[in-house]
């Protein structure tokens, strides 16, 4: 299945604030209660190793994003402790700071725009996203990854997104688990429950932004495709599918 580049609907400038922050929450609950990203817990322990990093920069946050467990996964991996900071272009600052209070300030976050295209040389560390890396061309793809090596730092972004018709399937069960767990989703909002329940908006985006992410993701084979173009005398890249 060849890739579509589409603009998904909470992406788009018109898109409001509050309603983006419901849909990252809404995401960030689903993912996270099935462990999506559990897999990676080791991999990507073993390239924050040997990068020797102490401080995790997560771009394209969102809502907080696998940190509030992953934080643990790692540093059970890690012999240093390790800073995670995030930070968003529409940054999510009660989601944020929820992530903060509950790490116990283990978690910080940006509170200012930060584009993941386009790092400022500030924030230093090992960069991550999670979910978010098909939202950006090839050519930005490609210029993230030689801006990350030329600034000497670490890069690893991990996507449950596949072109694969199982996946594809596999999003017409997101509304439904967002309309079961819409009421237990932190930071709790009173207008979560309006506009997912009498007015279903957040389920909606959800299943259509979730269908167009699929149809968005990159491969492996792509992926590697773009680490060739990259020059970085002394980085190791590597690209596949955890389980």
């Amino acid at each position: 299945m060849r890739r579509f580049n589409v603009t998904e609907l909470h992406e788009r400038p018109w898109f409001p604030q509050f309603l983006r922050d419901l849909f990252t929450e809404g995401l960030q609950f689903i993912l996270n209660a099935g462990r999506i990203y559990e897999p990676i817990a080791e991999p990507l322990a073993g390239a924050i190793s040997a990068a020797g990093a102490t401080r995790v920069v997560d771009l394209c946050s969102g809502a907080g994003g696998p940190w509030l467990w992953l934080r643990s996964a790692l540093r059970a991996r890690l012999s240093s402790p390790l800073e995670i900071l995030l930070t968003d272009k529409y940054p999510n600052i009660a989601a944020f700071e929820y992530a903060r209070r509950r790490s116990l300030d283990t978690i910080c976050f940006s509170s200012e725009q930060v584009d993941a295209a386009q790092i400022g040389r500030e924030f230093s560390g090992f960069r991550t996203l999670f979910g978010s890396l098909h939202h950006f061309s090839p050519g930005q793809v490609v210029s993230m990854l030689q801006d990350a090596a030329d600034q000497r730092q670490g890069f690893g972004a991990f996507d449950a997104a596949r072109r694969r018709a199982g996946t594809i399937a596999a999003i017409l069960l997101v509304p439904a688990g967002v309309l079961l767990t819409a009421p237990f989703i932190r930071p709790f909002r009173f207008s979560r429950l309006f506009w997912t329940y009498l007015l279903p908006v957040v389920p909606i985006v959800l299943f259509v932004d979730g269908i167009l992410s699929c149809l968005r993701a990159y491969s492996p084979v792509e992926m590697k495709q773009f680490c060739s173009l990259v020059s970085a005398p002394g980085y190791m890249w590597d690209a596949g599918e955890a389980s």
